[in-house]
């Protein structure tokens, strides 16, 4: 499986939008992989989220969108999903596509948003080929090659998901946008059964930065408390691969303070546009 995280930040990117901190500013001098642009991240012909910044990943980090057969949408936040785009997947905005239709599954509130963020301009021949599933926590979802169970966030509401998704004998579990997990999702992974995860993919907001308990992102001693739990439960081992991502400019991800997390905790972190096959 080829995995490609096009965007590691948080909901304001890095360097942030509106931002002149301190932080912000020398970001912009250096450049390089401390831009990070809004959550995205591709697994083969899945992607997780639809961000702002996907005209990026495909113009910049030379992402073909079009092969995307699959989308999850983890919640509606406009980070996450921003559906206006979808009004150019056809027409006369776009020829050859790598795959003529796209399937999304989505929670309802997201189906909502994107009803109401295209219908003013939305082609039918173009609406005809994207095709909305709505869907819960704690479901299972099989099409193409893929199974994927739903799962809940611990986020701003009760909309959020987060997934495990498994395709041959890979099992990968995407956990953002979430703070610490809902026991009833380490119950349901139980009874879901199956081999050790090939990958983690975890939410670090807050790398250092305190934070509550209750809080809607991760830090670093949150994620290794996740990976801790996964491997008592047989998850989790010394085969699986553990990336960390979706950083805020609040929590200044340097280049320094990134290297000092990977190595006091034996995490990968995301840059925009890197890859890894598992």
């Amino acid at each position: 499986m080829r995995v490609n995280y096009l965007g590691t930040g948080a909901a304001e990117g890095v360097p942030a939008l509106f931002c002149n901190c301190e932080y912000c500013r020398a970001a912009k001098q250096r450049d390089g992989r401390e831009i990070r642009s809004r959550a995205q991240v591709l697994y083969d012909d899945l992607s997780v989220d639809f961000p702002p910044d996907a005209f990026y990943h495909a113009s910049i980090l030379g992402a073909d969108l079009s092969a995307i057969r699959y989308l999850l949408v983890t919640h509606s936040h406009i980070d996450h999903f921003n559906a206006a785009d979808f009004i150019l997947r056809g027409y006369k905005y776009s020829r050859n596509l790598t795959e003529e239709c796209l399937d999304i599954y989505a929670n309802e509130e997201v189906c909502a948003v994107f009803e109401e963020a295209t219908r003013r301009e939305m082609r039918a021949d173009v609406r005809e080929k994207i095709c909305l599933h709505p869907v819960g926590a704690f479901e299972e979802l099989c099409f193409g090659d893929w199974r994927v169970h739903t799962l809940a966030a611990r986020h701003t509401s009760k909309e959020p998901l987060v997934f495990l998704l498994e395709k041959g004998d890979k099992r990968v579990l995407h956990l953002c946008d979430t703070g610490l997990l809902p026991e009833d999702d380490y119950e349901y992974l139980q009874c879901v059964g199956g081999g050790k995860l090939s990958l983690v993919t975890l939410d670090c907001t807050f790398l250092y930065e305190p934070h509550g308990e209750n809080a809607r992102h991760m830090g670093l001693d949150d994620c290794a408390e996740v990976l801790r739990r996964l491997e008592e439960m047989g998850l989790v081992g010394s085969g699986t691969r553990r990336v960390i991502t979706h950083f805020s400019h609040n929590s200044v991800p340097s280049p320094a303070l990134i290297a000092r997390a990977e190595k006091e905790y034996g995490f990968l972190a995301a840059y925009d546009g890197m890859t890894l096959e598992i």
